[in-house]
């Protein structure tokens, strides 16, 4: 049995107690990273074997993972803040599971896009989940293309980089458009800034950034996307 164990994106009460049990009858604990993983098994007072996993040797170690688990192995797989999959390694190990017939369980718990989608006071009936924007190759045609989305995106950042893509946001999606950005979700400083693209980008180029970035923004509305579409066509026949 494999078992993906979703681990608090935050503060440690947010764990289940299913997740709990899991983790102290399994075998192994694979952790993308063990220093991370330690701290909260130690919180709960779990003592189990760690092993690495993560997107630099998940290639390597794969196969033998699931040879472990033919031979009657339980692993569970923690990433290092929320479910592991979403924006984190899973993947992989989890198709290959299936290939082989390794039963996989996926336990409901933490993921930061939930939470930051919720209180962004965007509509939420119908989203996009775009996860993290690529850095380079393909960044700015995905921007075009997500520009006319008329569904409420949701995006990963890092502090590093938050700026520059409110930047770009910005020039793609127009200043006005309504956003929330959340950082350090569930901590003693959370903090959820919301307004325009505009607005909040001058916020964050003003002050430092740290903490795990989510950043919702509106989707076009269809009046907009219409008359964006009658705009290009007229551009591509003037060209």
């Amino acid at each position: 049995m494999l078992y993906i164990v979703p681990s608090p994106i935050g503060n440690l009460q947010d764990i289940t107690l299913r997740a709990l049990d899991v983790l102290k009858n399994v075998d192994l604990v694979l952790a993308e990273d063990t220093r991370n993983s330690s701290r909260l098994l130690n919180h709960y007072q779990i003592i189990k074997a760690l092993s690495p996993y993560h997107q630099h040797n998940e290639h390597k170690v794969l196969h033998h993972l699931v040879d472990q688990l033919l031979q009657g192995k339980k692993i569970a797989l923690l990433t290092d803040a929320g479910t592991p999959g979403v924006s984190d390694p899973a993947f992989l190990l989890v198709r290959e599971c299936i290939k082989a017939g390794v039963r996989v369980e996926c336990l409901p718990g933490a993921t930061a896009f939930v939470p930051a989608l919720v209180n962004s006071g965007l509509p939420m009936n119908r989203f996009s989940f775009e996860g993290f924007l690529p850095p380079k190759k393909g960044r700015q045609t995905l921007l075009k293309q997500l520009a006319t989305e008329e569904r409420t995106l949701v995006f990963y950042e890092s502090p590093m980089r938050l700026v520059k893509t409110l930047e770009e946001l910005v020039l793609y999606f127009g200043a006005e458009r309504m956003c929330c950005v959340s950082r350090e979700l569930t901590k003693i400083y959370e903090e959820n800034q919301r307004g325009t693209l505009r607005q909040v980008c001058d916020v964050f180029r003003e002050k430092g950034v740290k903490g795990e970035i989510v950043i919702v923004v509106e989707g076009l509305p269809g009046g907009k996307r219409n008359k964006r579409e009658m705009e290009e066509e007229e551009d591509g026949e003037d060209e």
